[in-house]
């Protein structure tokens, strides 16, 4: 049995029969004879073709895969992405010079001959046999474009493209119908358009548009002479002959296609001659695809917008469907991203955390009462290089983002809401000493109570911090022992239900797990549900789940459809007397506690600090009522503790949550909230725990009769000593800054003011009348 020569398949005789079989099937399809293909003229095997009469009749173009283009809440365009870098555009915005020089060069009788060029095959017959194999194709621009819709059909599937061009009489069959129904239902105008669309380039390049301002910088309708000769000469191979990798074989490609255009009349030689002796003319543009090209460091938020649309049933029913869209692309998405927000976000972080530094930053900003996600950022920027990642730090981990980070004292205001929500006061007060064991056993949301077996103990950040605290202190200074009692007393299921409520759940998707220790925040999470907890706060109540689209146009054809998005579901989570204490007692935070380095000027704030055991994170999570937003400050990675260490260029012995993510959300937040209203909180009143003996002192004095200066901390604890009126012991709840309210005194410290408070004194509570020369706040914690 003789053997088929190596690397060449059938020899030039079966190549002749097999164009004369080609031949003869088209002649009898172009008269309409339905005959089966399988075993005709001996060209395949048996079973290899359908006949030609079970080829489905009805071919369907392609959806064509386009860019996707998303913007920001402006209109602004953050990024383009695409399977494919194509535009499409009509016959009308493409040069004719690029027109001309595709038919002279890929089919000079295109508007001669139908949907099959008899002659052509007969032409690359007789050129084959000749040659001694496949040296000329009779493939019209027509079937090419049949052959596209195939390949465009597989996608990136490799298995579905080799079978789309696979060199088998089966599919130069299918081809040869489908081509009959094209010319039919089409026209020749309308197959050269789609074809200039549909075809590859090059270079990424996918359809006319994109390979004109790959290689040239310009659309597609402003191609001269010579630049639409060598995109036309492409098409054959574009890689053998790219001209940026192959520029001499380009210009010989080119050439070429000038002298073809010549020898139909479509240019002179004249023109054709000038043409060639220009060179190749490139400007060449670098491929923009992804998220890696985002501006304003919003490659983090266009990758979070990727994962919505892949994950969310909206967009369809399948993971497969969603990506199937996605990778046809076409969208115009429209995003809540806020330009302003984002640029304060980011100049924020790099102002204070350097990329190269041994720990990152990343830090979300969220509307309450929408849900919208305003700005998204980190520190080490979105790519592949050193110091750089594609993990987004900000969100989940089935969003693109890693495990999570221990919150750390951040989640106490989750277990205070829960508490007040049981109806426990607002002064409520425990003995919260230095140094305690954790309460056993502690109640959970099944019959099994938590134990605590090995005696495990806690303590507070500092031996001065010892009780008895009231919530108000206890808030401020972020005392472990006053959260944990707390949590104790109430259980550890209404914690884990507020936090369900305020859409708290772990990065890493496991459950919350039910032990005292969630109070220190020992959950791994992340900033952007932080972010939208507190927003629940801001919101007085009503947590929105977070959402980054606003909506998405298609492109269909020439058509555009709306698809619809996910929207932001909003629920009350807690009462609105609730939200307000905790407002109030987070207000107390960013002005006397542990977080007055993130205080605002000019605006009410709160918000809440956060240190890890081990000091492996950091964070600041705070909102006003327009705007909430979570920093954490750590290594990804989990390795390096944050102490001896530089943050951008500055060096720390401990990090705190006040001291290096604070400061960052100041300035993020500040930034943003420019020209925005300046809105108040809703604030009650929460008394000071008041010592027995002090009050009997406090009978025998006259009101406005007071001590001048008081020390100690702005929530009146402090009994100050020397001449003044007007000035009593202080007792009572200070706005920011400015006026102390309460006990028997109206005496100002230094700092600005706040608007009047919105509640009402109780009865029996004395406003002092004197002239309050003296009184001075000096007292404050910061951590």
């Amino acid at each position: 049995m003789p053997k088929k020569r190596s690397g060449v398949g059938q020899s030039p005789v079966q190549q002749a029969a097999k164009f004369v079989g080609v031949s003869v099937l088209a002649g009898a399809v172009m008269a309409g004879i339905a005959m089966p293909a399988a075993g005709a003229l001996g060209l395949a095997a048996k079973g290899t073709v359908q006949g030609f009469d079970e080829i489905p009749s009805d071919l369907k173009s392609p959806q064509l895969s386009q860019r996707t283009t998303i913007l920001d809440s402006q209109g602004g365009e953050i990024a383009t992405v695409y399977s494919r870098d194509r535009t499409v555009v009509e016959l009308e915005d493409i040069s004719p010079y690029m027109r001309k020089a595709l038919v002279a060069i890929e089919d000079s009788r295109f508007y001669e001959h139908g949907a099959i060029d008899l002659k052509g095959v007969l032409r690359a017959l007789n050129q084959n046999a000749q040659n001694g194999g496949v040296a000329q194709g009779a493939s019209t621009l027509t079937q090419q474009l049949v052959k596209n819709y195939f390949v465009e059909e597989a996608g990136d599937d490799p298995t579905k493209v080799a079978q789309a061009t696979q060199q088998t009489v089966g599919r130069k069959i299918r081809e040869l119908k489908y081509a009959i129904q094209l010319e039919e239902k089409l026209g020749k105008e309308k197959i050269l358009e789609n074809y200039l669309n549909i075809t590859f380039f090059g270079q990424q390049a996918y359809g006319v548009e994109a390979a004109s301002q790959r290689y040239f910088s310009k659309h597609a309708k402003d191609l001269s002479l010579p630049e639409a000769a060598l995109l036309a000469g492409l098409v054959q191979s574009p890689t053998g002959y790219d001209p940026v990798n192959h520029e001499a074989e380009a210009l010989k490609r080119r050439n070429v296609v000038l002298q073809r255009m010549a020898e139909v009349h479509d240019i002179t030689q004249a023109e054709a001659d000038k043409a060639k002796k220009t060179d190749l003319g490139l400007h060449v543009s670098q491929p923009k695809n992804g998220c890696i090209t985002a501006v304003k460091g919003a490659g983090f938020f266009c990758d979070y917008v990727r994962e919505v649309f892949l994950n969310d049933p909206v967009f369809g029913k399948t993971q497969a469907d969603r990506a199937k869209i996605w990778n046809r692309g076409g969208l115009t998405i429209r995003t809540t991203l806020n330009t302003q927000a984002q640029d304060s976000l980011q100049k924020s972080v790099q102002n204070h955390v350097n990329q190269s530094d041994a720990v990152a930053t990343a830090a979300s900003i969220v509307e309450p009462g929408t849900g919208k996600i305003l700005a998204m950022g980190q520190s080490r920027p979105y790519g592949f290089g050193k110091n750089e990642t594609q993990i987004n730090l900000s969100v989940d981990q089935n969003m693109g983002g890693g495990a999570g980070y221990q919150p750390g004292s951040t989640f106490k205001p989750i277990v205070a809401a829960a508490a007040l929500e049981r109806g426990m006061p607002a002064t409520k007060e425990y003995s919260s000493p230095y140094e305690m064991p954790y309460p056993s056993p502690v109640a959970t949301c099944t019959d099994k109570k938590w134990v605590n077996t090995d005696g495990t103990t806690l303590t507070n950040e500092n031996e001065s911090e010892h009780g008895p605290y009231g919530m108000k202190e206890a808030t401020a200074k972020s005392v472990n022992t006053y959260f944990v009692q707390m949590i104790s007393e109430i259980g550890i299921c209404p914690v884990v239900d507020m936090a369900k409520k305020m859409g708290v759940n772990r990065a890493d998707g496991d459950k919350i797990q039910q032990g005292p220790s969630i109070a220190l925040g020992t959950q791994e999470m992340s900033p952007l549900t932080m972010a939208s907890a507190y927003a629940t706060f801001a919101d007085r109540g009503t947590y929105c789940t977070p959402v980054a689209i606003e909506s998405i146009t298609q492109t269909v054809g020439d058509k555009k459809k709306t698809l619809a998005v996910p929207k932001s579901t909003c629920s009350r989570a807690m009462s609105e007397t609730t939200a307000d204490t905790i407002n109030t007692l987070l207000k107390g935070v960013v002005e006397d506690g542990t977080g007055t380095q993130a205080g605002l000027s000019g605006r009410p704030s709160a918000g809440k600090t956060g240190t890890t055991d081990g000091r492996y994170a950091a964070w600041f999570v705070g909102y006003t009522p327009n705007m909430a937003g979570a920093v954490w400050v750590g290594d990804p990675a989990h390795k390096r503790r944050m102490v001896d260490i530089t943050i951008g260029g500055v060096p720390y012995d401990k990090v705190f949550g006040g001291q290096v993510p604070g400061p960052i959300w100041r300035d993020m937040m500040s930034g943003a909230l420019v020209g925005k209203p300046v809105e108040n909180f809703t604030l009650v009143n929460i008394p000071d725990p008041v010592d027995p003996g002090k009050a009997d002192e406090d009978k025998n004095k006259n009101p406005g009769d007071g001590d001048g200066n008081q020390n100690g901390n702005r929530f009146g604890h402090g009994r100050g000593h020397g001449p003044g009126r007007g000035n009593g012991n202080g007792n009572g709840l200070q706005t920011n800054g400015g006026v102390s309210i309460g006990g028997t005194t109206t005496g100002e410290t230094t700092g600005g003011t706040d608007p009047a408070p919105s509640f009402t004194l109780p009865e029996g509570w004395i406003q002092g009348n004197g002239n309050g020369g003296d009184g001075n706040g000096t007292g404050g914690v910061t951590g």
